[in-house]
């Protein structure tokens, strides 16, 4: 592995372009690789044993581009798969859970930490495991916003719609006087700005996607792999399937604008 190898970043879909966007913004002498995996998407329904070997793949094929990192922008695939992936490859593999997790446990003042993410995150605990693993004092309230990932991808930021669904699911988070907020999906950093209007300023919000970069950051540092100053951060956008639809989505959730999305098939 070499400083000039590009970060691998994988994700189901188009979501993890908002880790890609908090990459180039605090390592933008990096080139990028992204894999979305819009073949096989969601990951959620799918078996953990289907989302590992899933993540496998694209892992591999990822090595075989030469990173010198694998970014697991996949709340789903973190749960299930990254503890296979870190033991499989010889190269650090970073998720999105563990970084938010810690972020989390430093913001709260009063232990009660609140998680949204999609049906699948919630349901196999992640972010509840890696809270307690960091603090048994944290008193975790984890809700299912399944509608949050539909509203993005329709451009929903902030209607009245989508104010009307977020109230109704961050209730809980107001009655329980959660003072923290992890956003566990990577779809959710484009409602940031309407979900903190929606539960107020007296609750922090941890962006998953800010601290995955941070933390990707934190690895090359360690292990001298950030890449030289000048060196020019060029990116390569890949998809499993329907690169037209990737192109066209993929700005919004990258900020910027991607001119090409290569198709490649996985399994």
């Amino acid at each position: 592995m070499s400083p000039r190898d590009p970060i691998g970043v994988f994700d189901s879909g188009i979501g993890g372009l908002t880790v890609v966007r908090e990459l180039v913004r605090q390592l933008p002498h990096e080139r990028i690789i992204y894999f979305g995996d819009t073949a096989r998407v969601p990951y959620g329904p799918k078996s953990p044993d289907t989302v590992r070997r899933y993540s496998n793949e694209i892992a591999t094929w990822l090595v075989e581009q030469r990173v010198k990192v694998i970014v697991v922008a996949c709340n789903t695939a973190t749960a299930h798969a990254l503890e296979n992936l870190q033991r499989d490859f010889p190269l650090p593999v970073i998720g999105v859970v563990q970084p938010g997790a810690r972020a989390a446990v430093c913001a709260t003042r009063n232990h009660r930490i609140g998680v949204i993410g999609t049906l699948g995150t919630i349901n196999s605990g992640a972010y509840d495991r890696a809270i307690h693993a960091i603090s048994r004092e944290a008193d975790v309230v984890a809700q299912a916003c399944p509608l949050f990932v539909p509203l993005v991808e329709e451009g929903w930021l902030d209607t009245e719609a989508t104010r009307l669904i977020a109230r109704e699911y961050l209730r809980p988070f107001t009655s329980d006087h959660v003072d923290t907020l992890v956003l566990g999906c990577t779809h959710y950093p484009l409602l940031k700005p309407m979900l903190a209007q929606v539960v107020g300023r007296d609750v922090r919000l941890i962006d998953s996607a800010e601290e995955t970069a941070a933390e990707t950051c934190r690895v090359l540092t360690e292990r001298n792999l950030v890449a030289p100053p000048g060196s020019v951060g060029t990116h390569r956008f890949v998809a499993s399937d329907a690169p037209d639809h990737f192109l066209r989505q993929g700005q919004r959730f990258l900020g910027a604008a991607i001119d090409e999305v290569e198709k490649v098939t996985l399994g």
